[in-house]
This record gives structure tokens, sequence and C-alpha cells, in this order.
């Protein structure tokens, strides 16, 4: 007969706890500590051992001690958790490139362990947080960085490993991706579902870095570091974001068969990587054009797999402490390995990262949608693609509207192929020149990915 002992081993674990100091328990870190004592058995199981949060930071002592009871130790200094002794992982939610990235340093000097869902630092710093982790034998680890709950960085860093990634697109900015659902939906104005967005705590209260793609370039940057095993250069991705969009543009394009998504995409090519964050008309048959409200989707292609799509909520208290507890259990996982084997933070070994350029957005191939307002008159339509053709620019597809009734001017929509952006660049300056066209001219990028 055999022991019983045998089969109930995992039972009662033989490692130590993990201690957790966690550093800002605003809406993520408030979802942290409520999912991580609700699961806790199912966590030790999986972990191995139990993680307890033992310490938390945070300015507003009284909300603090309010959500935390009895549970943790709580204090107003930040420092206190990244040295204290007894803690083996630091949680850093506080956000910002100042004090985050000093505290982030702080613990890794002093041996720690760092989970951060902080994007922003690691697109701008991450090259140094890394290095010093790596002197330190220390993991940080950043899965909530990216795509809320969706386990994005996981997938590119480990499960897509035996690929080479060709490129990656996606909606990673929720609040944008409500706006432009709703314009859509309602045929509302970008400034009134701003409002509404705001209202509903979607926006901040200054929303620039959603609306203007600078939130998204920074998740972006970190998604190309790992698909493409480059250092994070965020200072050399393009950004333009959705704020200029026109209720005008969102119909034609639906007219066209199409829908305008914000989109993160970083493509390898021969003579360097794109790195770009801007509006794009994606084909309404594709999944992600339905990707709706404040959900984020990212589509990655690999030579081996083909495309795969992840999707879920981009943001959220609970969401996106779902990736922060993935990543403590990972650490927890790891803790007894030698570092040499541990899983790259960008993927690939860190002497074997490439210098592979990023291409500037001029030397970028894409389609492209431009509307152009023109005086009603015989022969304007013979100068513009008279300009086209001198750049050799190929046209797909255009549409003349009708002038309105009593008016003199009609709207003119052009799809172009594959072409180079400079070429299309010189093209619309070209025509915005000609006599014949009203104002400016408006362009927005076209992706099939296919």
């Amino acid at each position: 007969m055999k022991a019983q002992g045998t089969r109930h081993k995992a039972q009662g674990s033989s490692r130590k706890a993990i201690n957790v100091g966690l550093l800002g328990i605003g809406t993520v870190g408030g979802g942290t500590f409520a999912v991580l004592a609700r699961n806790q058995e199912e966590i030790e199981r999986r972990a191995g051992c139990a993680i307890t949060m033992k310490m938390v930071a945070d300015k507003d002592l009284e909300r603090a001690r309010r959500l935390v009871g009895r549970k943790a130790v709580v204090t107003a200094d930040a420092n206190e958790v990244v040295s204290h002794p007894d803690i083996d992982i630091v949680v850093e939610l506080i956000g910002g490139t100042g004090i985050a990235k000093d505290l982030i340093l702080k613990a890794i000097k002093n041996g720690k362990h760092v989970v951060t869902a902080n994007k922003s630092l690691l697109a701008q710093h991450g090259n140094e947080i890394f290095a010093a982790a790596q002197r330190e034998d220390v993991m940080v680890a950043f899965e909530a960085a990216v795509g809320g709950g969706i386990p994005i960085i996981k997938s590119l860093r480990e499960g897509l490993t035996a690929n080479r990634i060709e490129w990656i697109a996606g909606i990673i900015n929720g609040t944008s991706n409500f706006i432009l659902s709703e314009m859509r939906d309602k045929g509302s104005s970008f400034a009134d579902v701003l409002k509404e967005a705001q209202q509903r705590g979607y926006a901040e209260a200054d929303p620039t870095f959603d609306i203007e793609g600078v939130d998204a370039a920074h998740k972006l940057t970190i998604m190309a570091a790992i698909g493409f095993g480059i250092p994070m250069q965020f200072k050399a991705a393009y950004t333009e974001g959705i704020s200029k969009l026109t209720q005008e543009d969102i119909r034609y394009a639906e007219e066209l068969g199409y829908r305008i998504k914000l989109l993160g995409i970083t493509k390898r090519k021969d003579k360097g990587i794109e790195l770009r964050v801007h509006p794009t008309l994606i084909p309404e048959r594709r999944l992600i054009a339905n990707v709706e409200g404040v959900m984020n989707a990212i589509l990655v292609k690999g030579d081996a797999v083909g495309q795969t799509m992840y999707y879920g909520a981009g943001a959220g208290s609970e969401p996106t402490a779902s990736a922060v507890i993935a990543d403590l259990v990972d650490v927890a996982r790891m803790l007894t390995s030698d570092p040499e084997h541990r899983v790259p933070h960008l993927a690939f070994q860190p002497d074997r990262l490439s210098d592979t350029p990023i291409l500037p957005m001029s030397e970028v191939e894409t389609s492209y949608y431009l509307r152009m307002r023109v005086l009603d008159k015989p022969g304007v339509l013979a100068e513009i693609t008279r300009i086209f053709a001198d750049l050799s620019i190929s046209i797909d597809a255009m549409v003349q509207k009708e002038p309105r009734e009593g008016e003199d001017q009609a709207d003119i929509i052009m799809l172009t192929h594959l072409t180079v952006e400079k070429h299309v660049n010189a093209a619309i300056a070209k025509i915005e020149k000609l006599p014949v066209v009203v104002g400016k001219v408006t362009r927005i990028r076209l992706e099939e990915l296919n």
C-alpha cells in the first residue's frame, strides 16, 4: 500500500512565504490587495508558497489603513518598504517617471525583485532599469504595463518564442477607443464624446496622453523591444492622436468598408523597424476593427504561428491586478532559479539585443485615405491624378461626392495602394497649392492587417 503522504504532498508548502511591499494603493493597488486576499489559497497552490502583502506605502494613510486593516504594516514613507530587510518583492504602482524610478532603482540595489505597471517609466528608462536588475541578479516583471489584464508580455516573451515576429498592431488605449466607438455609433463630435469619457472616468481631467497617442506609444515601445529584441526607444516612436478626426471621415470610411481605430503598429522591415501610433483605417471585416468601447486588442504576426489576437480589458482595478499578481507568482516560482536561466527581461539575452534602427516616419510604407475639398469644375480630377502619377502613387479607389445644394465645392476621397510616406507628403504639398483645392488635405493611414 502506497504511503498516503505522497498524494497530498502539495497541501502544505515547505517553501517560506514571499513578503511583498506595495507602493501606492490607488485603483490598481487596491485591486491587487483585494484579489491577493480573495484568491490567496489558489495563488499559493500555483506559486508553491504563500505570497503575503506585508507592507503598504501610500501618502493617504487614512485611506490605506481603511483598505488594509490589520493585514499589513502601513507607512507614508515608500523608502521604508524598499529598504526593509523582510521584503522580497516590491510592487510599484505609483506611476510617473520621477519618484517611481528612484524607488525602483533603490529596491533593485537592495536586492529586491520588482513588479511594476509603469509603462511610461519602462518605455523611457527601461534600458537603465533592466541593466541595474541584471547587475544585482534580480527580476523586474511588468505584465501589467501593457494591455491591463491581457497577458501580452508573457505571450510575446515566452509563448511565441519560437517565432520570428513580423509585426504587432494593437488597440492599446481604451480611452481613445471608447471615443472613436461613440463617435461612430452616435454621430457625436470628438469634443462631446471626450466630455462624456471624462464624466464616466474613462479619461483624465488632462486627457493628452490618451487622445494624442502618448500612452499607446509607451506600450508599443515595450512590445517592440520584446518582439524584435531591441532596446527601448520611445523617443523614436511616431505619435499622432485622434483629436483632429471628424465625423465626416468616420462616415466616409464606413461607406468604403473601413473603421477608424487608433493603432500602435510596429513592423520588421528590411531597412529597420517601424514604430508608429496613429488613427488607422482597418477593413471592417477584421476582428480588431470590431473591438469597441474601452476594450483592448493586440494582433501579433509570427512566421510560424501566423496571426494571433489577444483581447480583453486594458485597464481597471482587478483586470490590471490580475497581471500584477501573475507577475508576483512568476517571480515567486523563479526565486530559487539560477539568474542565468531566467527569462530575459526583453525576451532576448541582454548581450544579444539588436541595434536595428527605427525607421523615420517618412520612410514608412503603408496605404492612405486622402480627403480633399475641391471646386466643382471640369479638369480638377485630372490635375490631382497627374500629381499622383508623377510621384508613382497608385490609386486603389476613388469617390467624388456630389456638392451640397447651392454649393460649388465637393469632397473627393482617394485610397492609395502601398506607398512611401515621403511621396504622399510631397503629393499633399502639391495638391494643397492647386487653386482648385480648398483648405487642407486630410490624410489617414490605412492597414489591411492580413
